[in-house]
C-alpha cells in the first residue's frame, strides 16, 4: 500500500468508492484492518453519508479518526430498519469485539445480580454473577455486596419464594418439602398455591428489589385490613411481617431527594494525568438512594465530555433495559440523546426524559454523581499509591510490579496476579483455591474454590488435582468472557507448573505468563526454563508472590478444614435416632460444629428449624453421653 498508512492512495480511493456506493439507509459499520481486526465500530441515520464523511479532506478530521483512517483496510455494513434498531446493534457489535478506537464501558469488578426467573411458571430468586440473554430479570448489579444479601434474606423472609430447583410444573416432588411445613414456602408444587398468586407475590418482590416501595406498601395495607376484617388474622399476621420488613430495608436506604422522587442520575470524572475516566449511576427510588454503579471507560483519549457521557448512558442503559426510570439526570446534553429517549421509551413502555438541570435539588444530585465519580478515582490512585496530584505512582506503575516484570521478563509490569492451590488431608475432602491480587492486595470478589471432581478418595495426586482446577478456572473466564489476570502463580514446582500450563492450553490461555513458587527455598519456575529463578529475600517482586502463595494457601486450607467439619459432624449426627439428612444440613448450617451443638441447650437446638423439643433432647443425650465432660444440657 502507499499513500496514508494502512488506507493509502488506490487503497484510499477504493474506499471512497466503496463508501459511494451504499445506500442512504439507516444501519452500523464496522472498520477493519488488514488482519480482519475490527478498528471501530459506528452507527449511522444514513450509511452513505457517514462512512463518506471519514474519507474527505484530511483537515477535516480529528487526530483520532485521522489515525483510524490510516488503519482502515476493509468496510463491512449492516443495514436496518431504523435508527432505534442501529442504536441497539452499534453497542451490541462494540461488546463483541472491543474496538481499540471505540469508548467502552467497564465494570469496576464482577459485581453480583439478584436473578428473578420470570419465564417460569413459579419464578425462583437467587443471586449470580452471570448475565444471560435467558429472558430472567436481571436487578444490579450490586457494588454493596453485603447490602444486596441483607435485602434478599429480608424479602425471603417476608415472602414465601420456593428454594427447589424443579422445572415446574414439568417437575414436581412426591410431597412438600420441609420448606412448606416451617412455613417458607406454601408449596405450589403440589397444587396448595396458584400461579396466580405466586406472580403477584414476584411482581411485589420486584417493585421492592427496584427501589419502588410505596405501592407495595399500600397494597399490603389494604390487603392486611381486608384480611383483618375478614377475621382471617393469620393471613392479617404475615402481611404485618411484610410490612416490619419493608420498615428494615427503608431505614437502611439514605434520604436523598426530598422531593421523594424516582430517577437515575449519571456523572462522571476525568483524571487529566493519566486520562482515566469514571462513571457513576445514581439510583434514586422514592427520594432515597438505594444504589450506585460504578464504570470506567476505555478508549476514550482527547474525545470531548459529551461523547464521553453518550458512551456511559448508551453502555449503561442498552445492555439492561430491565429498570429504565422514567427520568435520568445528567450534568450536560449529548449527541443522540433524543434517539437514546424514544428507544429506551419503547423499551420500558413509559416515556422516558433525559434532564440537564440548571438549578435546584436536581442540580445538586449531577453535582453528587460527580463527586462520587471523582472519589472513586481519587480512591484508586490511593490504593495503587500514586502521588497527590500527579496521576502517577510514586515509583512508577509500582515498586514491587515494575521488579517482577522485570525478574520475570514480563512485558508489563503483572497488576492483576492470579495464584492456584490445592489442599487434601490423606485424599479427604481435597479441593482447590483461585485468589485473585491486584496491586498486591486481594481482591477478594474474584477469590474462586473448588471441590477436586475427578479424584478418587484417597487420591493424593496433586498434579491430576492442580490441572483440574486451573482448567476449570479458565475454561469458564473463557467462556463467560470475563478479564484474565496478567500473571498466573502455581503453589509448588516443575510438577504444578507442568500441569497448570496443560490446563491453560486446553482452554486457550497460553499466552498468559505463569509461574510456580516452591516453598522450601523459594525457588520461582518458569516454563522452558530449566534453573529455577531465586530472587533475594528482601525482593518486593518476591514478597508478591509469597503474598499470593501464602493468601492461596490460608483460602484452600480453610475450605479443606469446612468440608472435613462438616464431614465428622454428619457422621456423628447421622447415628442419633431421628436426626436423618435435612435435620443434620439444617444443624450444620446454624451451629458448624460438634462442639457447639452439644454446648446448645434444649431450647437453642429447637430454634432450629425442623428440630422439635423432643429431638433436642435426645441429640443432647447422645452426644453428651459420648462426651461426659461437656456441658451438661439445661
Amino acid at each position: 500500500m502507499s499513500g496514508e498508512g494502512g488506507a493509502r492512495g488506490a487503497d484510499l480511493d477504493a474506499l471512497r468508492q466503496q463508501a459511494r456506493g451504499l445506500d442512504h439507509e439507516p444501519g452500523v459499520y464496522l472498520f477493519r484492518d488488514s488482519a480482519g481486526e475490527v478498528l471501530y465500530v459506528g452507527k449511522a441515520k444514513s450509511l452513505r453519508s457517514r462512512v463518506a464523511s471519514y474519507f474527505g479532506a484530511e483537515a477535516s478530521r480529528s487526530v483520532k479518526v485521522i489515525r483510524l483512517v490510516r488503519e482502515i483496510d476493509s468496510i463491512e455494513t449492516f443495514p436496518v430498519r431504523s435508527e432505534a434498531e442501529a442504536l441497539l446493534l452499534e453497542w451490541n457489535l462494540i461488546r463483541e469485539f472491543g474496538p481499540r478506537f471505540n469508548i467502552q464501558l467497564r465494570d469496576d469488578k464482577s459485581y453480583p445480580y439478584i436473578k428473578v426467573t420470570i419465564t417460569e411458571p413459579f419464578p425462583r430468586i437467587f443471586v449470580t454473577r452471570r448475565l444471560r440473554d435467558d429472558g430472567s430479570r436481571y436487578v444490579g448489579p450490586f457494588t454493596d455486596v453485603g447490602a444486596m444479601r441483607r435485602a434478599l434474606r429480608a424479602i425471603k423472609k417476608m415472602y414465601t419464594v420456593r428454594s427447589c430447583h424443579y422445572r415446574m410444573p414439568a417437575e414436581l416432588p412426591p410431597r412438600p418439602c420441609l420448606d412448606y411445613h416451617i412455613g417458607r414456602c406454601k408449596a405450589p408444587c403440589a397444587g396448595l398455591q396458584s400461579e396466580a398468586d405466586y406472580r403477584t407475590m414476584i411482581d411485589e418482590i420486584l417493585e421492592i428489589l427496584g427501589g419502588r416501595t410505596g405501592a407495595v406498601r399500600r397494597s399490603v395495607e389494604r390487603r392486611m385490613a381486608e384480611a383483618a376484617e375478614a377475621l382471617d388474622y393469620e393471613r392479617a399476621g404475615e402481611l404485618r411481617d411484610v410490612l416490619r420488613g419493608l420498615d428494615q430495608l427503608e431505614s437502611r436506604q439514605a434520604a436523598i431527594d426530598p422531593r421523594g422522587g424516582s430517577r437515575d442520575v449519571i456523572g462522571f470524572a476525568r483524571r487529566p494525568a493519566d486520562g482515566a475516566v469514571c462513571g457513576v449511576v445514581l439510583k434514586v427510588r422514592e427520594g432515597r438512594l438505594v444504589g450506585r454503579r460504578i464504570h470506567y471507560l476505555a478508549n476514550v483519549g482527547d474525545e470531548p465530555d459529551e461523547a464521553v457521557l453518550g458512551a456511559l448512558v448508551k453502555g449503561y442503559y442498552l445492555r439492561q433495559a430491565d429498570d429504565v426510570p422514567s427520568e435520568l439526570l445528567v450534568q450536560e446534553p449529548f449527541d443522540e440523546q433524543e434517539l437514546v429517549e424514544e428507544y429506551l421509551s419503547g423499551v420500558a413502555s413509559h416515556r422516558f426524559r433525559i434532564r440537564v438541570p440548571a438549578r435546584g435539588p436536581r442540580l445538586e444530585l449531577t453535582r453528587a454523581a460527580g463527586r462520587n465519580a471523582a472519589h472513586v478515582l481519587e480512591r484508586d490512585r490511593v490504593e495503587k499509591g500514586e502521588e497527590a496530584g500527579t496521576g502517577v505512582e510514586a515509583a512508577g506503575p509500582s515498586p514491587a510490579g515494575a521488579r517482577l516484570a522485570e525478574a520475570l521478563d514480563l512485558e508489563a509490569p503483572a497488576r492483576d496476579i492470579v495464584c492456584f492451590d490445592v489442599s487434601t488431608l490423606a485424599g479427604r475432602e481435597s479441593v482447590g483455591s483461585c485468589v485473585w491480587l491486584r496491586d498486591g492486595r486481594p481482591h477478594k470478589d474474584e477469590y474462586r474454590k473448588f471441590r477436586i471432581r475427578d479424584s478418587e478418595e484417597g487420591q493424593t495426586d496433586d498434579y491430576a488435582m492442580m490441572q483440574e482446577i486451573v482448567s476449570r478456572y479458565f475454561d469458564r473466564r473463557v467462556r463467560e468472557g470475563d478479564a484474565l489476570p496478567d500473571l498466573v502463580v502455581v503453589d509448588g514446582g516443575r510438577g504444578q507448573l507442568s500441569a497448570a500450563r496443560q490446563a491453560m492450553d486446553g482452554a486457550g490461555v497460553s499466552d498468559l505468563p505463569t509461574v510456580a513458587l516452591a516453598k522450601r527455598e523459594e525457588e520461582v519456575f518458569r516454563p522452558g526454563t530449566p534453573t529455577p529463578l531465586r530472587l533475594p529475600r528482601a525482593d518486593p517482586g518476591l514478597h508478591w508472590l509469597q503474598r499470593a502463595r501464602d493468601e492461596a494457601h490460608r483460602f484452600a486450607l480453610r475450605y479443606n478444614r469446612t468440608l472435613r467439619r462438616r464431614r465428622a459432624l454428619r457422621s456423628r449426627l447421622s447415628e442419633i435416632p431421628g436426626v436423618g439428612p435435612e435435620r443434620e444440613q439444617r444443624l450444620l448450617e446454624r451451629f458448624g460444629s460438634l462442639d457447639l451443638i452439644r454446648r446448645a441447650t434444649p431450647a437453642q437446638l429447637a430454634r432450629t428449624p425442623g428440630i422439635g423439643e423432643a429431638t433436642a433432647t435426645s441429640i443432647l443425650t447422645a452426644l453428651h453421653e459420648e462426651d461426659p465432660g461437656g456441658r451438661a444440657a439445661s
